[in-house]
This record gives C-alpha cells, sequence and structure tokens, in this order.
C-alpha cells in the first residue's frame, strides 16, 4: 500500500501541475500483492495481469491478460504470453479458473494459452474449463491440443505410464455478436468491435470477429473493450458500467517504436501497420470519449504500446482523457487490483 501512496502523491503532484481535475485520478488500485484468492470474500476484483500490448515485448509490463475474481471462482479475459507467470504473481491458484474468455485471437492476446493448458495438465488439473471466443477459437484450441499429444504421450518417460488426453474437462464456445451467457453468479454479453474492418457481408467479416465484453457481477458492473477502435456498440455495451477497462494505443510513440525495432521496415509494410494502428484502436482522448459516451463510473487504462510509461506521460493520458471525461481513470500496471 505505501508503493500506491507515494504513486497517488506523484500523480497527484503532476497533476495539479497539468491543471488536472483531482477527481480524474483513481487511486482505488490495492499494491499487487499475493494473497490466497480462496479466502476472498464474494466480491468482484479485477486483476490486470498483463498490461502491455504487442507485438514488441517490453521489459516491465506483460502482455495483455486479466483475471475477474469473483469468490472462488476466477475467469481469465485474454491471456498473453506469460499469463500463467502472472497468475502465479498475483497469487491465483491456477486450480481456480472456472473459465477462459478471448477478445480476439491476434498473437498478444493468446500466446500464453499453451502454457496455461499445459501447466494444468502437468498438475493433474482436469476440472471443466470452458474457453469463450470469437470464431476461429476452436480452430486455435484444437492445435494447440494437437501440439500437446507428443509431450502427453511421453509422459515422464516410464513404460506403462497411464495415458490422459490434454483435452480433457475442455469445453470450446464460439462467441457472435451479441452472444450472451452466465459464469456462474456473472452476466455475460458480448459485443462485435471496430478493431476489424472487414467491408460487412464479406468473407473475412463473416469469419472474423473482434469482441468486447460485459459482466454483470451482483456487486458491480465491469465493461472490458479489448482491442477496438471508436465503437458505438462498445458504448452501448459499456452503458453506466461502474468500471471501464479500456485499451488504449499512444500512436506516434508505436510508430516510433516500430521503427526504432525494425529501422529497415518498407513503406509498403509500414502504411497498412499504420492504418491499422490509427483506426483499429483508441487514443487517450478517444479513451474519454468512450468513458464519456457510456456514462462508465470509473476507466482503468490498459495495452499500453508505447515506451515505457513514466510519470510525466502518464499525466499527459490523463490530460488526454480528461478532456472527454470528467470522471476517475488511472494507467494501470501489471497486478494491480480494481
Amino acid at each position: 500500500m505505501a508503493d500506491n501512496r507515494r504513486r497517488a502523491k506523484r500523480f497527484a503532484r503532476g497533476a495539479r501541475k497539468a491543471a488536472i481535475p483531482l477527481a480524474l485520478l483513481l487511486l482505488l488500485p490495492c499494491a499487487a500483492q499475493a494473497q490466497d484468492v480462496a479466502a476472498a470474500q464474494p466480491q468482484s476484483h479485477w486483476i490486470t495481469l498483463g498490461t502491455h500490448g504487442g507485438p514488441m515485448p517490453s521489459p516491465t509490463r506483460s502482455q495483455p491478460a486479466n483475471a475477474l475474481v469473483y469468490g472462488n471462482n476466477v475467469y481469465l479475459v485474454d491471456v498473453g504470453d506469460g499469463a500463467a507467470e502472472q497468475l502465479a504473481k498475483a497469487g491465483v491458484p491456477l486450480a481456480q479458473v472456472r473459465a477462459i474468455l478471448l477478445s480476439h485471437l491476434h498473437f498478444d492476446h493468446t500466446a500464453g494459452l499453451l502454457g496455461l493448458l499445459g501447466l494444468r495438465y502437468q498438475t493433474d488439473i482436469f476440472q471443466p474449463l470452458r474457453i469463450y471466443g470469437p470464431p476461429g477459437t476452436r480452430e486455435l484450441v484444437a492445435g494447440l491440443v494437437a501440439g500437446m499429444m507428443p509431450a502427453a504421450h511421453a509422459g515422464y518417460g516410464m513404460p506403462g505410464a497411464a495415458f490422459r488426453a490434454p483435452d480433457e474437462g475442455l469445453e470450446v464456445i464460439e462467441l457472435r455478436d451479441g452472444a450472451s451467457f452466465t459464469l456462474d453468479s456473472i452476466v455475460v454479453a458480448a459485443r462485435k468491435n471496430t478493431h476489424y474492418s472487414f467491408l460487412p457481408g464479406s468473407e473475412e467479416d463473416d469469419a472474423y470477429e473482434s469482441l468486447s465484453f460485459r459482466f454483470e457481477a451482483p456487486d458491480r458492473t465491469i465493461a472490458y473493450t479489448g482491442d477496438t477502435g471508436p465503437s458505438q456498440a462498445v458504448a452501448e455495451l459499456a452503458q453506466g458500467a461502474d468500471l471501464l477497462i479500456s485499451e488504449m494505443i499512444d500512436l506516434a510513440g508505436t510508430l516510433a517504436n516500430i521503427r526504432r525495432v525494425s529501422p529497415d521496415i518498407s513503406p509498403a509494410t509500414l502504411a497498412p501497420l499504420e492504418a491499422h494502428l490509427g483506426s483499429h484502436h483508441l487514443t487517450p482522448s478517444g479513451v474519454g470519449e468512450l468513458a464519456r459516451q457510456s456514462g462508465a463510473k470509473a476507466v482503468v487504462v490498459t495495452h499500453l504500446s508505447a515506451p515505457e510509461l513514466n510519470g510525466a506521460k502518464a499525466v499527459e493520458y490523463l490530460r488526454e482523457i480528461g478532456g472527454e471525461y470528467s470522471g476517475p481513470a488511472v494507467i494501470a500496471r501489471d497486478l494491480d487490483r480494481f
């Protein structure tokens, strides 16, 4: 908690200098401490396991992954590379994960799935696990299970060992725009967002979707954008949410990062990438506009893909968000709890 208080004071000082309303700062996340989720009271917690947007790795942030905890049940929302390790750092037992939700199938949101499935298998966790995701999720999981087969058959290299199928207990449910379902006592709704912009009615539009989710728990409602550009459907999905978990891009910083990492990138390669980044993600002001349109009570910003964040840059982002939205907001770190 001391670390959080220091961070709060730094943000507050920066806010005063930048003339940001103090109401813009959300100082709710607890320190990232390991704790036994089994001892949690039956109320919801959102843990930002990984807050970095791909594809370039970060030395300080893990890839996109989140955990929604309600009582003894845990639901993972996107599982970027390193999700299993981040769960361990958060003190969340893998055996308590009841479902995994994938917003879309880009690698930075799915790369940790094989590690999670393999760890379940190696530690004899065969309780039911549902994996929800857009079209293509069934094919993705089938491929991962196929990739697990050689290790599953070899086992520990002992003759006569019993074989258990890697997909035991797994169920895949593919979702489309407008889907709704329940996770125990949490009602979930999904809407198609604008992370893809295939022509309506095209073969690609029919085959691929990127989804945003709304979680209505008994104690509060949480909306999760996943990756999206400006979207009226997402604004409707997030109406009145107690907490809006929103992606955000620093477009200029991200493009600078790309040019630094790939100095020989060709204009033909960079042009469509720049178009995608600019239209299929939310700028800080876009995050503020979405929060204002939806009437969200508070905003948590994640999926940061620009250079490493510092206090001045965070204040700049919050100022831009505050130009559109007067409610509280925070730039999340890995393992923050809300």
